[in-house]
């Protein structure tokens, strides 16, 4: 194992040197408001960017809201010439995941970056997530109305199917436990007339067979929702890997990807106890599909600071305290053996057994309740087989979200708000 003291994006120079064949770099959170994690990841990703030749970078977010963040930083027709104008457009809660000013320093040093590349060339920003049903179907409709009408036969069948629920994806989800109330057949005759459209190739074509994608990921999200249980975890992260792997197909064989997601996401399942639990994720599958070698996994860590978060699924965000990393934890070990900032390396014969064993580590979502602290907001892992890297930050300040308006989340991931 290596560790790196971090005082400087060159202080990366040991994991860059481990990403050299890697296909696909996962870079994790373990908050999803925390700035020193985003800061550190963007500072990661621009030199993965300029010094690897990585093709993209791939979110937790919804795919029509990442679109226009992706036609702005490619300076796409129609695209905002202020990325900040495409971020302040997210409205679904949590909104500041990714509308933050940390967010759009990337994105703005992302379009200065692509400015002088052909357009071919480029750099793209995409999402990765299923949960826009609506959204994706209403981005189809403006997509087939203007380029394809002999479609829109299709999309009509499954709006017609999913509209006396209106935004209520519960009350489908509900519904679908009747056989005649469910939209899979409409929704799987929309994916294949978009699929096969999209074939003849054009950037706007493949954006609508995604978003078709997404409305037959988030019927079966849905339903499988109500159900409870890891299915609809699996059913995401399933959809968040088939997704990357359509990016990578769609730029071409040479193509790199960079994803950023929460650490619950891009750590190997396998190494955690959410294997026990029935449950994999993009990690694991990103692996099993592409080889071990061909992917980088890199986890965060912090011992304690501030974060943004709720206290319940769908309230408004707050600035909130994370007390001290619990005693056994990874967190608490780290605390004690590490210097301020660093990068851990894995690999080797030398990995100490606090690296080999299984110990607790935090991840908080967009929900959080400090107070759970002693009990909860842990998970068991085995760090140097979860994680290929792992960046640790022993004190940590909350990010800063931009002005926006807010719309209610969709039911609550499970676990709870990862």
């Amino acid at each position: 194992m290596l560790v790196q003291r971090l005082g400087a994006p060159s202080d990366f120079d040991p994991l860059l040197e481990r990403v050299r064949d890697a296909r696909v770099v996962m870079i994790g959170e373990a908050t999803h408001g925390t700035y020193d994690f985003y800061r550190l990841r963007e500072q990661l990703t621009r030199r993965l960017i300029a010094e690897c030749g990585f093709s993209f970078v791939a979110v937790e977010g919804d795919w029509p809201d990442c679109d226009r963040v992706h036609r702005s930083v490619t300076a796409a027709p129609g695209g905002a010439v202020e990325p900040m104008a495409a971020l302040e457009r997210f409205e679904r809660w949590p909104t500041w995941m990714w509308s933050n000013a940390e967010v759009t320093r990337f994105c703005r040093w992302l379009r200065s970056w692509n400015a002088d590349r052909p357009a071919d060339a480029r750099v793209g920003f995409h999402g990765l997530d299923v949960y826009s049903l609506w959204e994706s179907m209403q981005a189809i409709f403006d997509y087939l109305g203007e380029e394809d009408p002999g479609s829109l036969e299709a999309a009509q069948d499954a709006y017609r199917c999913f509209e006396p629920y209106g935004r209520r994806v519960e009350e489908y989800g509900i519904a679908s436990r009747f056989v005649s109330a469910r939209c899979e057949e409409e929704v799987v005759r929309l994916l294949a007339r978009t699929r096969e459209q999209a074939l003849s190739d054009g950037a706007d074509r493949f954006s609508t067979w995604q978003n078709a994608e997404v409305v037959a990921g988030a019927e079966r999200y849905y339903r499988a929702m109500v159900a409870g249980g890891p299915e609809s975890w699996n059913i995401r992260d399933t959809h968040m890997q088939d997704t990357l792997d359509r990016l990578l197909d769609r730029y071409g064989p040479d193509a790199r990807g960079v994803v950023w997601a929460h650490n619950t996401h891009v750590g190997d399942a396998r190494a955690t106890d959410m294997t026990a639990d029935g449950m994999v994720n993009i990690g694991q599958l990103a692996r099993e599909r592409h080889g071990a070698d061909a992917v980088v996994l890199v986890g965060f860590g912090c011992y304690r600071g501030t974060v943004v978060a709720a206290p319940r699924w769908g309230s408004p965000s707050e600035a909130m305290v994370v007390p001290p990393a619990r005693q056994g934890s990874i967190e608490r070990r780290l605390h004690e053996l590490m210097p301020e900032r660093a990068v851990l390396v894995f690999g080797g014969d030398d990995q100490p057994g606090w690296a080999t064993e299984t110990i607790d580590h935090r991840a908080i979502g967009v929900v959080y309740d400090p107070t759970f602290e002693s009990w909860g907001n842990y998970v068991p892992t085995r760090l140097s087989e979860r994680y290929d890297a792992f960046i640790w930050c022993d004190d940590t300040t909350a990010l800063h979200p931009l002005p926006a308006v807010s719309t209610p989340g969709e039911m609550e991931t499970y676990p709870a708000g990862v």
